[in-house]
């Protein structure tokens, strides 16, 4: 650890601009600040995977919008290099070129280099902004190999690079004279920490796409010179255009989204709602542009305002009997699509991921909005309320059947083995964490399942056909189907709302399917019942694919499997001609127990692909979009990634 400090101290005095020894001291703090940062980068962008990559691009696009918000910027530009960096350019202010008060060097070169150094700590810089911890660019800049920031104020063109992960190779330099404003930033992420280097182009254009319906009238350009691509988005109509993509794949019960705007002198709330005649229903929130996937205050201000506007407005229209309770949240909620984004000063955040609002004033403040705006909606539109009405009195009745269905496939003790469906191959071991649980195509699949598996950590439950599409159906009908109450009766946990996470009897539930069209179709019907009635299940890493191989390839006695076209090329290149034609598996049934073991089934050998919800809105999108009722989106969607399918045959 000393060698590490030693060896930063040569660049602390460089970038020292008062030649005092304890000002170089402080300085070198701050370079240890930098380099806890490459030690521990989970602390601050939650790991080194992909996602830990991706963050740095949202730290500094985070910055950009920051200056949107305070009203300085109304255009973003985010380039991929062909070298595999990328660079964030915006027309804001630019970042302060004069010398910061507290450290002695300039004002960009503190931005990048101290933590907790930004504009969003008080002193009047912005009134709301989008950085979590204000430790953004200084993060970036610790875990790149290679950062470089270009600033216009001030009538001149600044410039300054860091390398190494974080020290400045010169101090801040002027290189010319403009009339622009705005803050150019390039950076390079270092591949000694990080599993991979490359950026996914879709992951960005998502997030941008987002990013741009936030902000209403803000153009963002993506430039991806990789795939010698564009992408451009500005929305007039922000959320209203928003909750309109999202539900394109649904029939709207109203074209024109409802939409509420309230602002005060210290909070904003923003709100776009339309109602579909889906089964489910899909809050996407933000607070200061940031996702608030576990919700919030804000939500909760928002469902308790639309549960008592729209039984207020029932009643009064007589819509509800006397004798009729009050219809229920959930009830009232089903089928709505809302976006809520609320934007405040110093939003206090919950939970190690910080991505629940916990400012309680915002709850009166959006359910106060939420009551005025919604009532005078309701009054003015009484033909949409009346569907609005009607729709949740239908979910009302369907919930009452469905409590009686559920009622047959709750399980009310994990130990009761009873209980347990007939066409369960069950383990013997009763540790949830070591038990897992192979969801299989039929009972050819399923026989070879059965007799490979080890038996004391390995359970099989054969499904027979395609389960129902739970996209298009209501949950009365769902528990009905006889496949999907096996299924949540295997797992032991129960259903939606009832969910109990603790309860399941597997932390692997594995989903191994065929590699064919109807594989991918069941693995997707499957997916898609996960992700709508078990989300917990994805979000604690329960869920998996299994990888079964493609091909048998022989030479001799030697056997060797292949699970792509490529890598059957590979192994026939590697091993010099083969035996026999390399079998091609059509399905599981077709493999004898010891190869379907040693293939796809053995622990040691195995790969399973987790199930992940990274983006909860691009999920339910595409979920959406390949399960949903119509055609149009499902066609586009396969015209626009046709190009990814190499093998029809492979994939489906």
């Amino acid at each position: 650890m000393a060698d590490e400090r030693n060896s930063t101290q040569p660049a602390m005095h460089h970038l020292n601009t008062h030649g005092t020894e304890e000002y170089t001291g402080e300085q070198i703090q701050v370079l240890e600040g930098l380099e806890a940062v490459r030690r521990r980068p989970g602390m601050y962008i939650g790991g080194t995977s992909q996602r830990g990559l991706h963050h740095l691009i949202w730290e500094i696009i985070d910055n950009a919008v920051d200056e949107r918000l305070a009203g300085f910027c109304d255009t973003i530009v985010v380039t991929l290099h062909s070298d595999g960096s990328l660079s964030v350019l915006d027309n804001g202010r630019g970042i302060p070129v004069d010398i910061h008060p507290s450290t002695g060097i300039s004002t960009v070169e503190t931005v990048y280099t101290v933590l907790h150094a930004g504009g969003k700590f008080g002193g009047g810089a912005y009134k709301v902004s989008g950085g979590l911890h204000g430790v953004g660019a200084a993060v970036v800049n610790a875990l790149s190999e290679k950062l470089y920031v270009q600033v216009r104020q001030n009538g001149g063109v600044y410039e300054v690079e860091f390398e190494n992960g974080g020290k400045a190779r010169y101090p801040l330099r002027r290189t010319g004279d403009t009339k622009e404003t705005g803050t150019y930033v390039r950076f390079w992420p270092d591949p000694a920490i990080f599993e991979s280097v490359e950026f996914d182009p879709e992951a960005i254009v998502a997030r941008l796409r987002d990013t741009a319906f936030l902000n209403q009238g803000l153009f963002i350009r993506f430039i991806d010179e990789k795939e010698n691509a564009e992408y451009r988005f500005k929305y007039n109509e922000g959320l209203q255009t928003f909750v309109q993509y999202l539900n394109r794949s649904r029939e709207p019960l109203h074209a024109k989204p409802i939409y509420i705007f309230k602002a005060t002198d210290t909070h904003e709330m923003e709100l776009a709602i339309q109602y579909t005649d889906a089964y489910s229903e899909n809050i996407l929130s933000f607070a200061n542009n940031i996702r608030t996937i576990e919700g919030g205050t804000h939500e909760t201000g928002l469902k308790s305002a639309l549960t008592r506007v729209i039984n207020n407005y029932a009643r009064k229209q007589k819509l509800l009997k006397e004798n009729e309770d009050n219809l229920a949240g959930e009830d009232i909620r089903e089928g709505m699509t809302a976006i809520l984004s609320v934007k405040m000063q110093d939003p206090q955040f919950e939970g190690q991921t910080k991505t629940k609002l916990g400012s309680s004033e915002m709850e009166t403040f959006v359910a106060s909005a939420v009551s005025e705006g919604l009532s005078e909606f309701l009054e003015e539109n009484p033909t949409i309320a009346k569907r609005i009405v009607e729709k949740a009195i239908s979910a009302s009745r369907a919930r009452e059947a469905a409590r009686k269905a559920r009622e047959l496939v709750r399980r009310k003790s994990a130990l009761e083995i009873t209980a347990l469906p007939g066409k369960l191959t069950d383990c013997s071991s009763r540790d949830p964490s070591e038990s897992e649980l192979f969801l299989v195509e039929g009972d050819s699949a399923g026989g070879s399942a059965k007799m490979g598996r080890d038996r004391r950590t390995q359970a099989i439950l054969p499904l027979r056909g395609k389960i129902l599409n739970v996209e298009k159906a209501r949950i009365d009908k769902i528990l009905s189907n006889e496949e999907i109450r096996t299924l949540i009766t295997a797992v032991g946990a129960g259903i939606g709302d009832d969910f109990d996470i603790s309860k399941c009897r597997y932390h692997k539930v594995i989903i191994m399917t065929d590699a064919d069209v109807d594989g991918s179709h069941i693995r997707t019907l499957l997916l898609t019942f996960f992700f709508r009635f078990m989300r917990p299940l994805i979000e604690a890493g329960y869920l998996y694919i299994a990888n079964p191989p493609l091909y048998m390839i022989r030479k001799g006695k030697q056997v060797y499997y292949a699970y792509s076209e490529q890598e059957k090329d590979q192994i026939i290149s590697r091993i010099g001609g083969v035996t026999d034609k390399p079998q091609r598996y059509k399905g599981l049934g077709e493999m004898n127990p010891e190869q379907l073991w040693e293939t796809t089934m053995d622990p040691s050998k195995r790969t399973l692909f987790r199930v992940t919800m990274e983006d909860a809105a691009e999920a339910n999108r595409i979920f959406e979009t390949l399960m949903g009722e119509k055609v149009e989106p499902r066609r586009e969607f396969i015209q626009r990634n046709a190009h990814r399918v190499q093998n029809l045959d492979t994939i489906g």
